[in-house]
């Protein structure tokens, strides 16, 4: 047998397990799937889904590689002087997923979908932040964790309470904050102050 045939296969069957948890997480929850339910439902066998996995957190792990490849692609579709290219994609993303979203929240599987897409933020920040200059003495990483922990932040809140907002508008409001703070939407009085 060729390589190129293993290879498909292999595409395959990783596939096929990517599917069916996401499956059983919106139907499930995360935290009540099985590999037992996982393999049948993908319709492979436990050693092949040990061949490709060490377990359940780690299959959902690499199911994040498909949404750093998506941002990959918006940095590359965008590319110039526009800042945070990749967030759009991400809300986008989300939309589409929103069953999978909602399934991992609550859930001790938010915290590693949670903690993959924070460090998958982190990436696409920390290359857009290495071309700027220091901003007024505060340190290259902590803009980098508060653009990323606004994301974060943003993107549940929306998904638990407004969901019915478009993804554009969400962008919008993530790059006005992002961007120019909270120094515009203060009260006058404060501004002044600041």
């Amino acid at each position: 047998m060729t390589m190129q045939k293993i290879d498909r296969r292999a595409a395959r069957t990783r596939t096929a397990l990517h599917k069916a948890l996401l499956s059983l997480v919106e139907r499930k929850g995360y935290e009540e799937v099985s590999i037992r339910e996982l393999i049948e439902e993908a319709d492979v066998g436990r050693s092949t889904f040990y061949a490709h996995y060490a377990g359940k957190e780690d299959l959902l792990r690499s199911g994040f590689d498909n949404l750093r490849r998506e941002l990959a692609e918006a940095m590359k579709e965008e590319q110039g002087a526009v800042p945070f290219r990749f967030s759009r994609t991400m809300f986008e993303h989300a939309a589409r997923h929103v069953g999978i979203y909602h399934a991992m929240t609550g859930s001790p599987g938010n915290v590693i979908a949670i903690g993959e897409i924070g460090r998958i933020l982190t990436e696409f920040v920390r290359r857009e932040l290495s071309e700027t200059e220091d901003d007024g003495g505060v340190p290259r990483e902590v803009r980098i964790q508060f653009v990323v922990g606004t994301l974060v932040n943003l993107l549940t809140w929306w998904l638990e309470r407004r969901p019915d907002l478009p993804p554009a508008e969400v962008d919008a409001m993530f790059r006005r904050l992002a961007l120019h703070g909270t120094g515009d939407i203060l009260p006058t009085g404060m501004r002044e102050n600041r």
